[in-house]
Order: C-alpha cells, then structure tokens, then sequence
C-alpha cells in the first residue's frame, strides 16, 4: 500500500479577495439587468416614475448572495400581474405586464446575468 501525505496551504488573502469580488460582480450584474430592462422598453411607461425611481436594485443581502430588483410604487403589483390592461407604448414599445417574464427567456436575455457575471468577477477578480 502506498502512503501519501499531502499539504494543502489556502491563500487567504486571495480567498477574501475573490470573494468580496464575487459579491460587487452580484451588485453590477443586478445594476446591468436592470439597466438592460430600461434599454428593452418593456415595463409600463406613463411619467416614468416606476421604470426610473421606484425600480432599484436592493443589495441588503448580497454578502450572502443575493439581490433584488424592487418596483416599490403601490400599482407595480396590479400592472405586473395584469398583462391584459392596454398598456401604453409610445415610451416603451414592448410595454406589458409580466415584463420579468417576457424579458428572461428572449433569446441572449437567457444568459444575460450569467454571462455578464462571469465577465465581471473575471475583471473585479483581477483573473
């Protein structure tokens, strides 16, 4: 039988490093989606108080890896889970409800966070 012995030395400053990288890469990945949602013109657009200041990336819990995207006007709810309303769209052509929905699964918006995630922790990594 062979013997081995192995020593494993973590480099902890790169551990921190990487990690606190991983966790601005979270809050600019949530900053470009919802930068990316205003480009697409798909939420309801009147005086633009809900695509522009009630909608707000929440970065309360992104050390522990989450974030949130937030519409805080009390009619978002209503508006989202009615896409039968006749949406206005001469601000934003694809203005609809269920605008996170009919943003995700489109084609590069499938892999949009992905993506655009690993290109940013490869930057903010220095990797």
């Amino acid at each position: 039988m062979l013997n081995a012995k192995s020593v494993i030395k973590l480099n902890k400053g790169v551990i921190n490093k990487l990690n606190k990288a991983a966790i601005v890469s979270l809050e600019q990945t949530a900053d470009a989606i919802q930068s990316d949602i205003k480009q697409a013109g798909i939420m309801p657009f009147d005086k633009g108080t809900l695509q522009n200041t009630a909608t707000f990336v929440d970065y309360d819990g992104s050390s522990k890896g989450e974030v949130q995207l937030v519409s805080s006007t009390p009619y978002a709810r209503r508006l989202y889970y009615h896409p039968e309303y006749n949406f206005n769209t001469a601000e934003n052509a694809n203005a609809g409800g269920k605008w996170f929905e009919d943003y995700l699964p489109k084609g590069k918006k499938q892999n949009f966070a992905v993506e655009t995630f690993k290109e940013l922790y490869r930057r903010n990594g220095g990797l």
